[in-house]
């Protein structure tokens, strides 16, 4: 399994960055999680946007999937004008009902999926949700988000556990237990903390939840611009107890 950062920033980009996207490779399958600001241009130093197979949405707030407007026009044109072109299967969450009317109506480009319309198994009052994307199995599990928000896990050849927007929820790290790879926001430095309660996760608890997880290694990501990296790093590694790898576009893991 190949993760390849395509976007790390959230709310907005710096110059030249890009808000999340990250392109997942697994048992010959393309995967996109989420889509914001800038995420296609960058996609396409890496692949062919033709060539992807799904595209997940964990939200609908902007940062993470604006560019799925860009996405739509990319393939639909190019169905217009080729045989050989496929919708992509798009995943994502059915509220806020407008914004999702709207992904919903481009059926020229996606066939899409509400999250909350695949099966599911409830475990300890928590509704795990899953579907296979070729040989991956890809799990969802809502986070503590103002909008609905999933976080997900894939699971192929590696487990990736991607965190998406939370605050601290009690059964993340049980849902990501054993990931070979931890992708998760880190959206507020210690200084800042209070404003976790937003929906966000802190650096420190970024690695607080990868190390209860067990995983393998951790990828913190969902950087406010304004922050010192260094800081970033240090208190999430506090919380890990070992280094920790900070996103940046064209970053690129071997899961395994």
């Amino acid at each position: 399994m190949k993760l390849t950062v395509l976007g790390c920033w959230a709310p907005y980009p710096p110059a030249g960055g890009a808000c999340p996207g990250y392109l997942v490779q697994s048992e010959g399958k393309n995967i996109l999680l989420d889509c914001g600001n800038g995420v296609l241009s960058n996609l396409q130093k890496y692949l062919d946007f033709r060539a992807l197979d799904s595209v997940v949405i964990t939200h609908l707030h902007p940062d993470h999937y604006v560019d799925i407007f860009c996405l739509r026009h990319a393939i639909g044109i190019e169905r217009r004008t080729r045989s050989d072109v496929n919708p992509v299967t798009l995943y994502l969450p059915d509220e806020p009902a407008d914004a999702f009317a709207k992904i919903a109506g481009y059926t020229e480009a996606f066939t899409v999926v509400p999250i909350g319309s695949l099966p599911g198994n409830e475990i300890n009052g928590i509704v795990i949700r899953e579907v296979w994307i070729g040989q991956n199995k890809i799990k969802f599990v809502k986070t503590d988000h103002p909008l609905p928000t999933y976080a997900v896990l894939v699971e192929g050849k590696g487990k990736l556990f991607y965190s998406a927007d939370t605050k601290w929820a009690s059964y993340l790290p049980e849902f990501a237990r054993g990931a070979d790879a931890v992708l998760c926001e880190a959206s507020f430095t210690e200084k800042n903390k209070d404003l976790t309660g937003i929906g966000h996760l802190s650096c420190r608890q970024a690695g607080e939840l990868a190390k209860s997880a067990g995983a393998g290694q951790l990828i913190a990501t969902h950087f406010w611009p304004g922050y010192n990296h260094k800081t970033i790093k240090a208190e999430a590694e506090l919380g890990f107890g070992k280094e920790v790898i900070l996103a940046h576009e064209g970053l690129q893991v071997t899961i395994k």
